[in-house]
């Protein structure tokens, strides 16, 4: 019955591409990670039997045609998922502004059959392609009546145009996606310069003003801001209040004051006072020394944030989006809107062109009304906060903060965020040295704002973190708990501190100290966390593995044919092989969740054989450190060394602790900032619900929460209802989103596979969130 078949699964390899032709194109401003979108548009539409045209320089290569429509193979692409901008190139063509431009690009696509388009660009470049399908089949008409150009026939088979576009823009400024190509690795580059700048800047005392892009959106500004932790920012989109300037030298005065040896204020290129005159970087200088007479510099970042390397994210998220891009050409009607590939929280979902830009144009227009209703929510909020802190200050409740398990690059930042806003609303804030071991031996003391100054780019666990349980110093906790007076414990840590607050949990019958409200962020290189997509460090380990991949395949390059065997962390979860597979371009990844044979490790190396006799020169093979007990690295090293003799030869590395090291990514420290506020907020709501007749007593289960990411949103979820979710005795949840992106990581390295798709195919609309619902959305 068709009821039944509704809930089948719908597989990728069962749609076909035989017979359409796409054609992909790179739009407006180049960003980091076009060139991964691209590679994974020509390489799925290939994989299903598709012809794939690369239409060189835009618009202007669609006018133009000739050699500037050509059709591509597999390895067309190799080697350019690491390359930063677009390699097809992207140029402004005022002639495709024109019916008549847009007449010839018609042409020139008919010509080669193509009547699938992939845009990848900003608004104006999506706008355009909208229009250009409105217009085709009368176009195609049009071409007819001129005789000498194309037939009746062909105006038949070629009588529609699909159009799927991504947005790529390091702006990060279109409605209906958290993230656009390119912003990720934009930031990658604010932080980069902001890190170097801040060691100068302490030597000197100096204060520094960083222009960064944003002529219209301030995301770049406001974001880099949280990141580094910088004194101001000025953005387009909310103007500051009158006398601004009073306010902003008061506040550098003050930290001056604290010791505090140097100053970041970030400028968004578009940032307005309230009479909507510039606020530019000079101006802010010029400001400083005028009133406060500190050493200024400025420094404007300008395209150095378009350039360099994609980061890890960035090349995932291209990837997804180009696969999805493919998947929604192939499944497109002739009633199909035009769509845009975005991401929502962990998921790509499918949007209508014309109604994102459509709210990118509202906002705009509306952007007065916008602050204004902004201001509204700001006042609102700020009367609730303050009549919330008016309780907390009466009833001075301590809250202590604890790393636990290994160090993970963000840790510092969600401490930080805990500290202040913990302070902001009426805490007094205890810092716990070494986790549990360090609580039970009484390393507990009270942390002041001042004290986490600078620690969001600080990298590892600066109050230190051990992997020790409590189970075994319940009674010395409870004491210390008692002594301290310890109203609420946030636990910011990986596996250890999830089963730490279990047995917590579990001892609250014997000990009264424990029934308070506890909450738990997850913090782990190896995303391991049962009941959250992301844990705070992740990302800047998939970082270091790309890099790492990145420049071995590097150093192969002029060399006989080479293949890498490079084992990551993770324990038993498979989560930073994979996904550093898919972000470097792999050709396999071992991983504990997918079991295989020496049969499959044969397959392998016969497929690297393969490929390797033909086109490319370097291979490169992930293995997660538990993936098999046997299989060892040095077993994989050596069996494709055997099996290869002739053909290529073989290196490996075990990249170890360095990807617990170095200085947070920005997701990281945003990731890190914003869960660790979130987490802050709910212990001061439950403090308030839990306190009856001076005192906090918190025994349910949802007074024991973790705070994850689950698809689209952040959400409290009980760590006792979690244990069902959990397999305790590998470390890992039972089920892992990203196990369904295994499949792309294996067909972009050309194997046959199958990928379910049933996620896919609902075209959604776009929704208008106000701001406290966005409180609940994703980063």
């Amino acid at each position: 019955p068709r009821s039944a078949m509704d809930h089948q699964p719908k597989f990728f390899e069962n749609l076909s591409g035989t017979g359409k032709a796409i054609g992909v194109l790179t739009s407006g401003g180049d960003a980091q990670g076009m060139n991964a979108a691209v590679r994974a548009v020509v390489r799925m539409g290939i994989y299903v039997k598709a012809k794939v045209y690369f239409v060189y320089e835009g618009y202007q290569g669609m006018v133009d045609g000739g050699d500037n429509i050509v059709e591509v193979s597999w390895e067309s692409v190799s080697s350019i998922l690491q390359v930063g901008g677009t390699v097809i190139g992207s140029a402004r063509c005022k002639s495709f502004r024109t019916r008549e431009g847009r007449l010839q690009a018609a042409y020139n696509l008919v010509q080669r059959g193509i009547t699938n388009l992939c845009v990848i660009g900003g608004d104006g470049s999506l706008t355009g392609a909208n229009l250009f399908r409105e217009e085709w089949s009368g176009l195609l008409e049009e071409l007819a009546q001129k005789g000498k150009f194309i037939d009746e026939e062909a105006v038949k088979k070629y009588a529609y145009l699909n159009i799927v576009g991504m947005v790529g823009s390091i702006d990060n400024d279109f409605c209906g996606t958290d993230m656009t190509i390119g912003t990720d690795s934009a930031l990658h580059r604010i932080i980069e310069v902001v890190d170097a700048i801040m060691t100068t800047a302490q030597s000197h005392q100096r204060t520094f003003v960083l222009e960064v892009m944003g002529r219209h959106c301030g995301y770049l500004a406001l974001v880099s801001a949280l990141a580094c932790g910088a004194d101001w920012v000025f953005i387009p989109e909310y103007p500051p209040e009158e006398g601004w300037e009073d306010s902003m030298c008061v506040k550098l005065s003050e930290n001056r004051a604290r010791k505090k040896r140097l100053n970041i204020i970030i400028v968004a290129e578009g940032a307005i006072d309230c009479h909507n005159k510039p606020i530019t970087s000079e101006k802010v200088k010029d400001l400083v020394v005028q009133r406060l007479g500190f050493d200024t510099r400025v420094t404007i970042l300008g395209h150095v944030q378009r350039g360099g390397t994609p980061s890890a994210f960035d090349r995932i998220l291209a990837s997804r989006m180009g696969v999805e891009a493919v998947l929604a050409l192939l499944e497109a009607t002739p009633d199909t809107p035009a769509c845009v590939v975005s991401l929502s929280g962990n998921q790509a979902v499918r949007l209508p062109l014309m109604e994102c830009v459509q709210m990118v144009s509202f906002w705009q227009k509306a952007n007065l009304y916008a602050r204004f209703f902004y201001y509204i929510f700001l006042f609102n909020a700020s009367i609730e906060c303050l009549l919330n802190i008016i309780f907390l200050l009466q009833t001075n409740f301590n809250v202590a903060v604890l790393n636990v398990g290994a160090p993970a690059a963000g840790m510092n930042a969600a401490v930080r965020a805990a500290v202040r806003v913990g302070i902001t609303e009426g805490h007094k804030m205890f810092a716990v040295i070494d986790g549990f071991e360090g609580f039970a031996r009484g390393k507990i003391k009270e942390i002041s704002w001042g004290d986490v100054g600078g620690w969001t780019g600080q990298g590892g666990s600066i109050l230190g973190t051990k992997r020790t349980l409590p189970a075994k110093y319940l009674e010395k906790i409870a004491d210390q708990m008692r002594t301290n007076n310890i109203n609420a414990l946030m636990v910011i840590g990986g596996f250890e501190a999830y089963l730490g607050l279990l047995e917590l949990s579990a001892a609250r019958e014997k000990y009264d100290e424990f029934c308070v409200p506890m909450v738990m962020v997850p913090a782990t290189v190896s995303n391991n966390v049962p009941g959250s997509d992301f844990s705070i460090g992740a990302d800047t380990a998939l970082n270091t593995i790309t890099d790492t991949c990145d420049r071995i395949k590097q150093s192969a390059s002029g060399t006989k044919r080479r293949v890498f065997i490079i084992e990551t962390m993770g324990g038993y979860c498979g989560y930073l092989a994979n996904m550093g597979a898919l972000a470097a371009g792999a050709d396999a990844a071992y991983i504990f969740e997918e079991q295989f044979d020496i049969r499959e490790l044969q397959a392998n190396v016969e497929h690297l054989t393969e490929k390797m006799k033909t086109s490319i020169q370097r291979g490169l093979v992930l293995r997660n450190e538990n993936c098999n007990e046997n299989y060892t690295t040095d077993f994989i090293y050596q069996l494709y060394s055997e099996e290869g003799k002739g053909v290529f030869d073989c290196r490996k590395n075990v990249l170890g602790h360095m990807q617990q090291g170095g200085a947070p990514s920005p997701f990281d420290r945003n990731f890190g900032t914003k869960i660790s506020a979130k987490a802050m907020q709910w212990i001061s709501k439950k403090l308030k619900e839990t306190y009856r007749k001076g005192k906090v007593f918190a025994n349910t289960d949802d007074s024991v929460c973790l705070l994850g990411m689950r698809r689209r949103n952040l959400v409290f979820q009980p760590v006792a209802e979690l244990k069902t979710e959990t397999d305790f005795v590998h470390r890992i949840p039972k089920e892992q989103w990203w196990l369904k992106l295994r499949p792309l990581m294996k067909i972009l390295a050309k194997y046959k596979t199958s990928y379910d798709v049933s996620d896919s195919g609902q075209l959604e609309h776009v929704a208008m969130h106000s701001p406290k619902e966005a409180e609940t959305g994703a980063i």
